[in-house]
């Protein structure tokens, strides 16, 4: 159904200005810390060595900006590669600085986190392996820190230690944290695409009788005008002409032709057709998944002078099926939908006789991504294997909350079992017109 792939399928390219940009950052900072230190507060600093080690920095960045465009995007491992170099060029620093004794070695977390977030997992495990060993090497060979040579800084070993653990703790464990939040970021990002494409093509279809309406109604004219042309060539011809059978075929097509029209253009558009009452939309939601042998039960209020009827809206049509639907792949024999309804609330509820949600993810059910689904077996091209991630009750879920529906999970408490979903609006919400927004941007004026 979508043209997605699961995001962690999909390489993680970076902006090479972006490394760029930041290296430069870096050098700026690098270059004014080394001359405050040296110059302003007269510390003794191999000037010479560390002068030589940022310009080695700002001598890549320079290569890069000649040999690739400032739009290039790097592959993962181009800039692992370059995200390495800046952890041994900021250790090569501090080996000259002071080694961990240095206020500035944790600035080796920086292209820890850069990595997190815009790497796979591999390269940001191999880059944090790397400043993990440097931070390492670090404790036991480098340079005296800067520092006043009459009164000198001895800090103790124990003190050292912990400086070291802290570094290679936070390294682990912000590396890991920044890595979580920012897959979270791409599969919220990536989920909410596929919503939208879902909601253009639930509107691309809910537009197509329309679409066909008019289409009929301007082919009407021409098609007349055949019609009758066909009829007075018919009348010039003798009967016994061998092109009157073909002539009379090519009125009986028109005539046909006229007839599709004339149905065609007898589709239901515009009001009243474009507002459907409750159970009319429930039936259009279950329709489409009956007869899998699984029977749908459809439960409404005997009074039904005072039922709710609202805007055509393919999204709320979808996010209803799409809920029928699981409740149908779940159940063993049967599916209710309850339909109830106030002056000021409209309730619909789903039932199934399954096993219920799954105690580990009925808390996160709504997230993408989340399923206890049995995983389905289905080939490397099956564009549909993007659900059974939880994907489709996350595009349910979001297109009913944006019509205003709130939506609860719960199981059925025993001794009944299965799961029970409910789908509530004001009133208000639900018999509001609606209001599509438009397919395709809006041409700008020239």
């Amino acid at each position: 159904m979508f043209g997605l792939q699961r995001i962690n399928d999909r390489p993680r390219n970076v902006r090479l200005d972006t490394l760029v940009r930041l290296r430069w950052f870096a050098v700026l900072g690098q270059f004014g810390a080394v001359l405050v230190v040296h110059l302003g507060l007269e510390f003794e600093v191999p000037i010479w060595a560390c002068l030589a080690v940022i310009a080695l920095s700002a001598l890549l960045n320079v290569a890069l900006r000649i040999g690739f465009r400032e739009t290039q995007w790097l592959e993962p491992d181009r800039a692992a590669w370059l995200l390495s170099f800046d952890v041994a060029e900021l250790a090569a620093l501090l080996y000259l600085t002071g080694g961990l004794e240095n206020p500035f070695a944790f600035l080796l977390l920086g292209p820890v986190l850069i990595s997190a977030t815009a790497l796979p997992p591999r390269m940001t495990l191999l880059i944090g392996t790397f400043a993990m060993l440097c931070a390492t090497v670090l404790v036991f060979f480098h340079y005296d820190l800067p520092w006043d040579s009459e009164d000198p800084l001895q800090l103790p070993e124990i003190y050292m230690v912990g400086v070291w653990l802290s570094i290679l703790l936070a390294i682990g464990y912000i590396g890991v944290y920044t890595w979580q939040i920012a897959e979270e970021a791409r599969q919220l990002s990536d989920a909410l695409a596929a919503t939208e494409l879902v909601l253009a093509r639930e509107q691309h279809l809910s537009q197509l009788d329309g679409l066909a309406a008019a289409a009929a109604h301007e082919l009407g004219t021409p098609l007349s005008t055949i019609t009758v042309v066909i009829r007075e060539i018919e009348r010039a011809l003798d009967p016994k002409s061998p092109h009157a059978e073909d002539v009379k075929l090519l009125r009986e097509q028109a005539q046909r032709c006229r007839e599709i029209l004339a149905k065609i253009t007898e589709l239901p558009t515009g009001e009243p057709f474009d507002r459907l009452p409750l159970s009319a939309l429930i039936e259009e939601a279950a329709a489409p998944h009956r007869n899998f042998g699984v029977s749908i039960g459809v439960t409404l209020p005997p009074d039904r002078t005072a039922e709710p009827v609202g805007a055509r809206n393919p999204a709320i049509r979808y996010g209803l099926g799409n809920l029928i639907e699981n409740a149908v792949d779940f159940a063993h024999r049967r599916v209710e939908i309850f339909a109830t309804w106030t002056d000021a609330e409209v309730t619909i509820t789903i039932s199934d006789d399954g096993p219920g949600f799954a105690p580990e993810v009925i808390d996160r059910i709504g997230a993408p991504y989340v399923t206890h689904r049995r995983p389905l077996v289905r080939g490397p091209d099956d564009e549909d294997a993007v659900f059974g991630l939880g994907l489709g009750f996350f595009i349910a879920k979001t297109l009913l909350e944006r019509s205003g529906a709130k939506l609860g999970l719960t199981n059925q408490a025993p001794p009944l079992h299965g799961a029970t979903i409910s789908v509530t609006w004001s009133r208000v919400d639900f018999e509001r017109p609606s209001a599509s927004p438009p397919l395709e941007p809006a041409a700008q004026p020239s």
